[in-house]
């Protein structure tokens, strides 16, 4: 049986919120077993503001009921501060992730959806990860893992993540787009059934560089990259990001890769802010999470929209599929 196991996210943001309201609408089907690693208390204040249309027990991680459709796996003891980030909230997101994580490690058949995190309590808690990709990394044991961003509109990828905006082109190297352009090819394939894929880079530099008169990066390592690159053929560009955004060239393409994360996070919440996914490829697991952040300023208020995290379980349900599908034709 497959298993999905949802985090809290911070408990003073919207997260368990919008995991009860997801919940409401997905736990019905008896094919699939949920897992929601949240403290018991908090569960229970959402349930009296959502009323839940689902069957669940709250339990140990070591006495799951796989006949009950979702298991509320309760830890440690949560004081809430609805609203605001603290040193607590933090520890507990964090703890919800680990908690996850060792599950996961005993299950075949599993994906990992993670409701959003604070980084400021992170911090407060002398958590030192820029967020959860990178952690999901280090947990994993990931070397080379990228960042995507998964919609009806656009699919997206970041070559640099957390990184702050002028560090980002001493990371722009032949070595970091090798390792990249590999892992993207190979997840389109893998988690997303796509063979042929087309892809567009955007360069880094106003204009793409003007063939090096306003930048080189693209002049000297991205375009001599692509023309040696054994599979250039499903790569197009480096195209500036300005126009190709403004003509709408995205939708003529499976992914498109960004230098750095704004250049990528600004069209996309655009164009997705309630629906958009994160996905962290390069994992053995499957993750997924709402593209959005803790909203803090509705927290507690019963008025968070879920649709996020709905698209964030849809999706991590289709890539681990494709993910089966692959293993049982390469067992063949």
């Amino acid at each position: 049986m497959k298993t999905f196991i949802f985090t809290c996210g911070d408990i003073n943001g919207v997260g368990p919120e919008i995991v009860v309201k997801t919940l409401n609408k997905i736990a019905k089907s008896s094919r699939k077993k949920i897992l929601f690693i949240c403290p018991e208390n908090i569960f229970k204040q959402e349930v009296r503001r959502i009323r839940p249309s689902f069957k669940y027990e709250i339990t140990n991680s070591s006495e799951i009921d796989p006949s009950i459709p979702v298991s509320v796996v309760n830890f440690n003891s949560a004081e809430q501060v609805i609203g605001k980030p603290t040193r607590n909230s933090g520890l507990l997101s964090y703890d919800s992730i680990k908690i996850a994580y060792n599950i996961s490690t005993k299950i075949s058949e599993a994906a990992i959806i993670t409701a959003p995190i604070s980084k400021t309590a992170w911090s407060m808690a002398n958590i030192n990860y820029p967020g959860h990709t990178e952690l999901f990394a280090e947990l994993y044991k990931a070397k080379n893992y990228a960042m995507f961003f998964l919609s009806k509109k656009m699919n997206a990828a970041l070559l640099t993540i957390h990184t702050p905006l002028k560090e980002v082109s001493t990371q722009i190297t032949s070595e970091l787009l090798k390792n990249k352009f590999q892992l993207i090819l190979e997840t389109l394939n893998q988690d997303f059934m796509i063979n042929t894929p087309r892809i567009a880079v955007l360069g880094l530099n106003p204009h793409a560089g003007e063939n090096g008169l306003i930048g080189k990066e693209e002049k000297n390592i991205v375009i001599p990259f692509l023309k040696g690159f054994t599979k250039n053929k499903y790569f197009y560009g480096p195209f500036p990001s300005d126009g190709f955004f403004g003509t709408k060239q995205f939708l003529n393409y499976d992914v498109v890769v960004g230098m750095y994360h704004d250049q990528i996070l600004n069209p996309f919440k655009l164009l997705n802010f309630n629906t958009g996914v994160n996905f962290t490829a390069g994992l053995s697991i499957v993750r997924t999470s709402p593209d959005h952040g803790t909203a803090f300023e509705i927290a507690g208020k019963g008025i968070a929209d879920e649709s996020s995290m709905l698209q964030a379980f849809k999706y991590a349900e289709r890539i681990l599929n494709n993910r089966l599908s692959n293993a049982k034709n390469i067992g063949k």
